[in-house]
């Protein structure tokens, strides 16, 4: 089976069955993120876009207050529109993980 045979079949999937595979998928990747990295002592371990000390759970709370992604990419000069994909990703896959770092982090 080819993505081509695939595409209609997932196309078709109820949101929370979409969400689903997207898991699913993501587990096959063995925990390799393209993209995202999780350095010890960098933001305290937490995962952030390669290369870089911009945590996921930033770019995931900065969206949730209306930031729009391209302002995203204003602000933050060494992300790429990939980077927000690869972020938004890791965030739907490891939504307890990032609830966990964005609330922490408010409480500081």
């Amino acid at each position: 089976m080819n993505i081509k045979e695939l595409e209609p079949q997932l196309l078709a999937l109820k949101p929370t069955e979409k969400a689903q595979a997207i898991h699913l998928l993501a587990q096959s990747f063995d925990n390799n993120w393209k993209g995202i990295e999780k350095t010890s002592g960098v933001c305290g371990g937490t995962a952030c876009i390669a290369n870089t000390r911009i945590p996921v759970w930033v770019l995931v709370n900065a969206r949730r207050l209306g930031i729009s992604e391209a302002q995203l990419l204003q602000d933050y000069p060494t992300l790429s529109a990939a980077d927000l994909v690869n972020a938004w990703i890791y965030a739907e896959v490891y939504a307890d993980e990032i609830e966990i770092a964005i609330r922490q982090n408010e409480e500081d």
